[in-house]
């Protein structure tokens, strides 16, 4: 059985927030998020919709493309 995030049910705080931001400001993937920060992907997910956050990557590259 998998193991339940340690901040699992527990309220999100102003830092946990913040930290959430930055994060996701660096391109982090979600589920290396949600290890960070003790929650699962769908927390990241539900918690970024209503912070109105955006988790799509930024200044990337499709696959196969070079810089000139």
């Amino acid at each position: 059985m998998a193991k339940e995030p340690k901040n699992q049910g527990k309220p999100w705080s102003n830092d946990d927030v913040k930290e959430l931001k930055q994060l996701v400001k660096e391109n982090t993937p979600t589920r290396v998020i949600g290890l960070k920060l003790g929650r699962s992907s769908d927390a990241i997910y539900s918690k970024a919709a209503s912070e109105d956050i955006s988790l799509k990557p930024t200044n990337q590259r499709p696959y196969g493309t070079k810089k000139k």
